[in-house]
C-alpha cells in the first residue's frame, strides 16, 4: 500500500514473521530467496551461515561430544545469515525508490514491542520442547514467562527484540554484525558456550549465486543450488516428467514422485554440502542423460526399498508478486524448533543450530570453520511454457522437496487450481518436521484403493491425520501474462493468501 515492490514485501514480511512465529524462524536464523524480475534472470541469495572459526571436530572432541550438539550453546556455531540476505536482496533496488528502514520493519518492531497472541502451532511446539530448552541459556525469560509454556492466545511481548529492531532501523541492517549489537550477541554466545565470536559475525556476507535451473515440458524450473537441496528438488521434477504420467492422484503419480524422491535422495545424502567441499558439481545432477539414466532406473510397479538418512527441520516459506511483475520465493529458518534455543537477554535474538547438520566425521559435510552446512531450506519458482510465473515452497526438513513436487506436478502438470493443489492430501517419504518414522506417510484423506495399491507395491505404508503438520505448510502465488496475481495458504498452518 507504501508502493513497494514484492522485494520489499518480503523483507517487511520476513521481520515480522521472525517475531510473531519465532519456533519455526527469527532474526537469529538462516534465509534464502530466489527473485524473478520481468525481462530478467532470476538471482538467488545465499543467507546460509558459516561456521565458526573455533568450530572444528577436535573442538567439539575435546568437549566430550561424539556429534554435534543441537540444543545450548555449542549447538550455535553457525552465524545467523537471514538479515545480511534482506539487505541483499534490497541491494537489488535503486536506493532513492528504497522504502526506508522505519516503514519496512514497522510492524515486526510493533509485534514485538506491544506483544501478539501465540498461534497455537507455537505453544504446542513450546510444550513439547520444554523438557530440552527451558534450561538453555535465555530461552525460558522470554518464551516461558513465569517458568510455564504460554496458552494459544496469550499475548508474548519481546521488549528485548523490539530494541533489536529500533537499532536496525536506526543504524542499517549491518548492525547486526558489526558494532554494539554484533558485541552483545558475540558475549552471549561465548558466555553459553559457542564457538561464535565477533569475529566471525562481522566477517560474514550473503552472497548472490545464479539459481540452478532444468527444462522440463512445463517450462523452466529453478531453485537455489547447495549447500541447499534445491538441486534435489528440481531433480525429482525433471525424474517424474520423463514418467510420461497422464493423469493426476493415481498410483501412477504418487508411485512415480516417490520413487524420483528415493533416486534424488540417494545422491543428495551421499554427496551434497557446500559445494566447496564436492567432489563433484551437483549442477551434473541435471545434465539430461543423467536424469535420463534415473528416471530408467525407477520400476514403474515396485518400490525401492526405503530408508535412507533424513534430514529434520523447521521453516517458514512466504511468496510474493507485485505490479511490474517482480516474483520473489523466500524461506527462513532457525533449522529445528526454537533452533538452539540460546536467547540473547539484551538483544531477543534467538540463534539457529543449523550448524547441528554437520558431521564429525569425515565426507562431504564435516565441521571445518567457515563451512557452510547442508541445508533443507530451497525456495522455488519456475517459468511456465505458457507464460505464468510461479514462486512455491513449504517448511518441513526433507518433505520440502516433496511437497514442493506433489503442489507443482498438481497445478502445473494435472491442472489442479492452485488452492486446491496446495490442500489436497499429500505424502512424505520419511522423517520429517513432527514425524520420526521413516515410512511413507499418507494424509488419511487418500483413496484407500491407492493406498492398497501402494502397499501391495512394496511402500511401507503409515496412514497419519488427515491435515499433517508432517506434510509441511505449503504456500504458492501465480503471476499470470494478463498481470493478475493468485495466491494459495496451507489449511495445515497458520498463513493464508493475502493481497492489497
Amino acid at each position: 500500500m507504501a508502493g513497494g515492490t514484492a522485494i520489499e514485501a518480503m523483507v517487511a514480511a520476513a521481520a515480522t514473521i521472525a517475531v510473531v512465529y519465532p519456533h519455526m524462524n527469527g532474526l537469529g536464523g538462516d534465509a534464502f530467496w530466489l527473485i524473478k524480475r520481468k525481462g530478467g534472470t532470476p538471482v538467488t541469495i545465499l543467507g546460509g551461515g558459516r561456521a565458526a572459526a573455533l568450530a572444528t571436530p577436535d573442538w567439539y572432541r575435546a568437549r566430550g561430544h561424539t556429534t554435534i550438539p543441537a540444543r545450548g550453546g555449542e549447538a550455535a556455531l553457525v552465524v545467523p545469515g537471514a538479515i545480511a540476505s534482506w539487505q541483499k536482496a534490497l541491494d537489488l533496488l535503486p536506493g532513492a525508490a528504497r522504502l526506508p528502514l522505519d516503514v519496512l520493519l514497522a510492524d515486526a518492531l510493533c509485534y514485538a514491542r506491544d506483544g501478539f497472541a501465540i498461534t497455537c502451532n507455537q505453544a504446542a511446539a513450546t510444550s513439547a520442547k520444554a523438557g530440552e530448552l527451558a534450561n538453555v541459556p535465555g530461552f525460558a525469560d522470554v518464551f516461558m514467562p513465569g517458568g510455564r509454556v504460554p496458552d494459544r492466545g496469550a499475548r508474548l511481548r519481546q521488549p528485548a527484540l523490539a530494541g533489536t529492531i529500533e537499532q536496525l532501523i536506526r543504524y542499517g541492517l549491518d548492525a547486526f554484525y558489526r558494532g554494539a549489537l554484533a558485541d552483545a550477541l558475540a558475549l552471549t554466545l561465548e558466555a553459553a558456550g559457542s564457538s561464535l565470536r565477533f569475529q566471525d559475525l562481522s566477517a560474514f556476507e550473503a552472497q548472490y549465486a545464479a539459481p540452478f535451473a532444468v527444462q522440463t515440458s512445463a517450462g523452466t524450473l529453478y531453485n537455489t543450488g547447495p549447500p541447499t537441496q534445491g538441486v534435489a528438488s528440481l531433480m525429482i521434477l525433471a525424474i517424474f516428467d520423463r514418467l510420461d504420467v497422464a493423469r493426476g492422484e493415481g498410483f501412477d503419480h504418487v508411485h512415480g514422485l516417490v520413487e524420483a524422491t528415493k533416486q534424488a535422495y540417494r545422491l543428495r545424502n551421499t554427496w551434497l554440502a557446500d559445494p566447496d567441499f564436492m567432489a563433484q558439481p551437483a549442477s551434473a545432477w541435471l545434465n539430461e542423460a543423467r536424469i535420463d539414466a534415473l528416471a530408467a532406473a525407477i520400476d514403474r510397479k515396485q518400490a525401492l526399498p526405503w530408508p535412507e538418512d533424513s534430514r529434520p527441520g523447521d521453516t517458514i516459506w512466504m511468496g510474493a508478486a507485485d505490479k511490474d511483475g517482480t516474483v520473489v520465493s523466500f524461506i527462513q529458518s532457525v533449522f529445528w524448533e526454537f533452533g538452539s534455543g540460546v536467547t540473547c537477554p539484551e538483544t531477543g535474538i534467538v540463534f539457529e543450530n543449523r550448524g547441528a547438520g554437520f558431521t564429525l566425521l569425515p565426507g562431504p559435510n564435516q565441521l571445518a570453520p567457515g563451512k557452510r552446512p547442508f541445508h533443507t531450506l530451497n525456495p522455488a519458482l519456475a517459468e511456465l511454457a505458457d507464460g505464468r510465473v510461479i514462486a512455491y515452497g513449504a517448511m518441513g526438513g526433507d518433505g520440502q522437496p516433496q511437497t514442493q513436487s506433489a503442489l507443482f506436478t498438481r497445478h502445473v502438470q494435472f491442472g489442479q487450481g492452485l488452492q486446491q493443489a496446495v490442500t489436497a492430501p499429500r505424502w512424505l517419504l520419511g522423517t520429517s518436521w513432527g514425524a520420526a518414522s521413516t515410512t511413507l506417510k499418507l494424509e488419511g484423506r487418500f483413496d484407500p484403493d491407492l493406498v492398497r495399491a501402494l502397499a501391495d507395491a512394496g511402500h511401507d505404508v503409515e496412514i497419519v491425520a488427515d491435515f499433517s503438520d508432517a506434510m509441511g505448510h505449503a504456500g504458492a502465488v501465480v503471476l499470470h501474462p494478463d498481470g493478475l496475481i493468485e495466491g494459495a495458504g496451507d489449511p495445515r498452518s497458520d498463513g493464508a493468501a493475502i493481497a492489497f
